[in-house]
């Protein structure tokens, strides 16, 4: 059950500071409020307040609102007018599609001599035989019934014949209201049997187990099929009395409109209770091996294109035009660029390296689009892999010159220094200047040196590969 609270008054108060000692209008439609309550002592002068589309069943409460001018309770449950000769200045009243049966309480609106206009579609008393005849006698201060204006003549006819027509209106309310009691027998009887059918449900089965016993059991067992199969019966079930709730004919009565009410709300928070016990797994942005991955969550249409003249990388987003621009977070790295729109990720990997420090972000202000331009990076290292070839421990010295040539095109000269010669590196005799006074120096060759001796007895096997 919703109730009216002062929080909910003062959320629809934002013209008027959240001030509601002193509103002139208030809207409290489609909140399945069920009861009119303390508006009269917050809002004293209130003059439009809304109600439509609730499932309110009684006018109450109303009485202190001395400067109310229209009241709109279309689309309730209300069944009596009443409650209403305190709101002296009230001059529209909107009851369309309500379930009043009572034509005669028509005549508690005598004394809201301001009363201009009255809204009865849709109710049970429409149906009535002499029913405009008889709301225009009743009230002689309406100009306007159902939408359709009362002329000076046809109030004049309404009045010739008012005795006769109000004994029919007396007769047909207590025809409807012997049938509304039987209606409200009826809705009690099945409320019973629904109470009593869901004590049953609760209870174990035929087999003594509990229905919380289904989830409890091991996979892939005998015992885990058969409650697999329970499940699936159950689930049949429910959209089987789903099907049979809406498509079982029943009478438009106040107790059946608040049925299909409860129904829909159970209907939801079941919803809402399995969406919470399946939460929606967070998205993907990096995987784990580090691939970035293109994201659009909030479905925004995008434009990403290449300046080469200017080199650097545009990024046009078509964000919602009237969203606040605090709603958008944007993060610019070098190989992609992501923006967060009211929470929702947009990322999309850059075609080349950029510089994030150098990129700026511009909105326009007519069409809202987000705009990023990021400049190239200027240069990008690249690391290429080589394979270093191994050093040979001893060279072939009967090797023929075109093979000595083709070895030194391919492996890379190195120093080596021969430490029987030198205790350590001399720096300053590495590379060899031919005079003082020629000009840059020029870097000498040096072929890779060779051990001077073999050991006694060695034979040189040019089959044998070299030591590593």
């Amino acid at each position: 059950m919703v109730y009216i609270t002062e929080d909910m008054v003062r959320r629809r108060a934002e013209h008027n500071e959240c001030e509601i000692f002193s509103l002139e209008e208030v809207s409290l439609h489609q909140q399945d409020i069920e009861r009119i309550e303390h508006i009269d002592r917050w809002c004293r002068d209130l003059r439009i307040l809304y109600l439509q589309n609730n499932l309110i069943p009684r006018i109450e409460n109303l009485g202190r609102l001395k400067k109310l001018e229209y009241l709109n309770l279309a689309l309730n449950n209300i069944e009596v007018i009443e409650n209403l000769e305190g709101c002296e200045s009230l001059q529209k009243l909107d009851l369309t599609v309500n379930f009043v049966g009572r034509l005669s309480s028509v005549e508690s609106l005598k004394h809201n001599v301001h009363l201009r206009e009255l809204f009865l579609v849709g109710n049970p008393c429409t149906e009535f035989e002499g029913y405009r005849q008889y709301v225009v006698a009743s009230l002689p201060q309406l100009k306007c019934l159902d939408g359709t204006e009362i002329s000076r003549s046809e109030r004049i006819r309404a009045l010739q014949g008012l005795e006769e027509v109000r004994r029919g209106v007396r007769q047909r309310e207590q025809e409807y209201l012997r049938r509304r009691a039987a209606e409200k027998e009826e809705a009690q009887r099945k409320a019973a049997a629904e109470e009593e059918r869901g004590d049953k449900e609760g209870k174990p089965g035929f087999d003594g187990r509990w229905y919380t016993d289904i989830n409890n059991t091991v996979p892939g067992s005998m015992e885990n099929k058969e409650n697999q199969e329970v499940e699936e019966n159950m689930d049949s079930d429910e959209e089987r009395q789903e099907r049979e709730f809406w498509h079982t004919p029943c009478s438009f009565t106040p107790e059946s409109r608040l049925e299909a009410h409860r129904h829909l709300e159970e209907k939801r928070k079941a919803k809402e209770k399995q969406r919470e016990k399946k939460p929606k797994p967070p998205r993907t942005l990096i995987t784990a091996d580090g691939r970035v991955m293109n994201v659009n969550e909030p479905k925004l249409d995008f434009c990403l294109t290449e300046d080469d003249e200017n080199n650097r990388i545009v990024l046009d987003l078509a964000v919602y035009r009237h969203m606040d621009t605090s709603l958008i977070d944007i993060d610019v790295q070098p190989t992609y660029a992501r923006v967060s729109v009211k929470g929702k990720i947009f990322q999309i990997v850059l075609p080349a390296e950029v510089k994030p420090d150098s990129s700026t972000a511009q909105r326009s202000q007519t069409t809202g689009h987000l705009v990023l331009t990021m400049p190239r990076a200027e240069g990008e290292i690249k690391v290429t892999k080589t394979i270093p070839r191994p050093p040979r421990a001893c060279q072939n010295r009967r090797s023929s010159p075109p093979e000595d040539n083709k070895r030194k095109n391919t492996v890379p000269e190195r120093l080596e220094v021969d430490p029987s010669k030198h205790t350590a590196v001399d720096l300053a005799n590495i590379v060899s200047r031919q005079s003082a006074k020629e000009g840059p120096l020029e870097t000498s060759r040096v072929s890779p040196t060779t051990h001077s001796s073999c050991s006694e007895g060695f034979v040189d096997d040019p089959d044998v590969p070299p030591l590593i």
